[in-house]
Formats: structure tokens, C-alpha cells, sequence
């Protein structure tokens, strides 16, 4: 799992277990719901072992971006993607500042990042308790910032082409924004 090679090619090795053992594991053993605690328990172990010299303080903000992949036609949630070119689907990844992948889910290419990245805070079965959310543009809206708001952690979205973007100040202060 996770390496792209199927379990023909694994069962070819020399050490003498068959595919239809191999199969059998994979029918029995290995679902969503499994691999989901695996990922959370490989994500706990990661936060406990971390050497806080090194690595620094643990966090609470978590970056999340989709990455096209390939997917063959008879897949049903393959679908054309217009930005990239091409047939197949999305994995969206949740990634701890320091690195460490605490969630990911598979969606379509038309789909919302937006509910991609709710379900993902919601959802990452980890200890840590998510204050800042970043995200790539396609991951915010009004809609993503009331949510956000509601659930109690803050939307910091990469602004795209933020030269040419206008930008306002929320509250009543009459401060003077500094230009950098």
C-alpha cells in the first residue's frame, strides 16, 4: 500500500508468501477505517517521539493543499481537470507545520477545497488541536471564513496575486497600515 506495486509484483519476492496470501490480507485487514487509524497512530507516535530541540514546540496550524493525480476511466470519481489537463482525481492533504501528514481524503476535481478543508480539521483523529488553517486560494470564501469563524480556528488563505488585490481592515480603527 502506498508504494504503487500491486501485489503481484510483491508476491515475486523471496520471501515466500503468495499472492492469495497477500490477497487475503488485503480483503481481510486492510479498509478505510484501518488505514485512518493507522494514519493517527503514525501521527501520534511522530508528536511523541519529536525532539522539541530539534523540531521545536509542538503546533496548531496545519497547511492543507490537492495534488492531481492520474486515475484510470473506470474509476467514478475520475474526472477531466481543467487547470492541469487531463483524466483523474485529487488527493487532498492536511500537513502539520512541522511536516507530518495528519490527514488526507480523496475527491474530485470539480469538487470544493473548501469542504475538503472543514472536513479535514474536523476529522485528522490526532491530539492536535487545529487554531490556524492555511490555505491556497482556491481554499477560501465567504463561505470557508463563517465556518472557520463558527469552529473556532483561523482561516490564513495565500492571496493570489495580492500586488494587484485590494485590501481591507476589519474593526473601527482608523490605524494607518504601514506599506512593506
Amino acid at each position: 500500500m502506498g508504494t504503487n506495486t500491486g501485489l503481484k509484483r510483491v508476491s515475486g519476492g523471496r520471501h515466500g508468501i503468495s499472492y492469495k496470501e497477500l490477497l487475503n490480507v488485503r480483503r481481510r485487514y486492510v479498509h478505510k477505517a484501518a488505514l485512518r487509524n493507522a494514519i493517527s497512530q503514525v501521527a501520534r507516535a511522530i508528536f511523541a517521539v519529536r525532539n522539541p530541540a530539534v523540531w521545536g514546540e509542538g503546533t496548531t496550524s496545519c497547511a492543507s493543499d490537492s495534488k492531481k493525480f492520474g486515475s484510470w476511466d473506470q474509476n467514478l470519481m475520475t474526472e477531466w481537470h481543467i487547470r492541469y489537463g487531463g483524466r483523474g482525481v485529487m488527493i487532498y492533504w492536511h500537513v502539520e507545520k512541522k511536516s507530518t501528514c495528519i490527514y488526507s481524503q480523496l475527491k474530485r476535481c470539480s469538487s470544493s477545497e473548501v469542504a475538503a478543508m472543514i472536513e479535514g480539521v474536523l476529522r485528522h483523529c490526532t491530539d492536535m488541536d487545529i487554531e490556524r488553517q492555511y490555505v491556497d486560494s482556491h481554499g477560501q470564501s465567504e463561505v470557508a471564513f463563517a465556518f472557520s469563524y463558527l469552529l473556532g480556528f483561523d482561516l490564513l488563505p495565500r492571496l493570489k496575486a495580492i500586488a494587484s488585490q485590494k485590501l481591507y481592515r476589519t474593526g473601527d480603527e482608523k490605524t494607518e497600515i504601514i506599506q512593506i
